[in-house]
């Protein structure tokens, strides 16, 4: 199984992953929390394995992972491990409504660490 486009879609995760990895290892550097850079390595980790079973799952049209899980763990910080798995898997890349709350989530997470590194966590107070 070969990912098509290599070498964009590398450049592109690596990009979608600088902001949120750097605020992530910034707030473990000031000393104020590793969570936040734990959780996106090993609840991506989580994800990508769920994936993978998933898929495995759907080949043998026996029992699937609900796709609410799936987005739960994109959303709790997962999402970089999800956007491996669905390349590496070639799994959930097809159903656009998939796919839309997946860019929603994923965009969500870039915003947050913009709002906090950029903005000082102004944007999102509103909230």
């Amino acid at each position: 199984m070969t990912i098509q486009h290599l070498r964009l879609k590398a450049v592109v995760f690596a990009l979608l992953c600088a902001v949120p990895l750097f605020g992530a290892a910034l707030l473990a550097y000031r000393g104020v929390s590793l969570v936040p850079l734990a959780a996106y390595g090993l609840v991506s980790v989580v994800t990508f394995c769920l994936y993978w079973s998933d898929k495995r799952k759907a080949q043998s049209d026996s029992w699937r992972t609900p796709e609410k899980i799936l987005h739960a763990l994109e959303l709790a910080g997962g999402w970089p491990g999800a956007l491996l798995a669905q390349q590496v898997f070639r799994h959930k890349t097809r159903k656009v409504s998939y796919q839309v709350v997946f860019w929603l989530i994923v965009l969500l997470h870039q915003v947050f660490w913009i709002d906090q590194l950029f903005l000082g966590g102004t944007l999102l107070s509103v909230f």
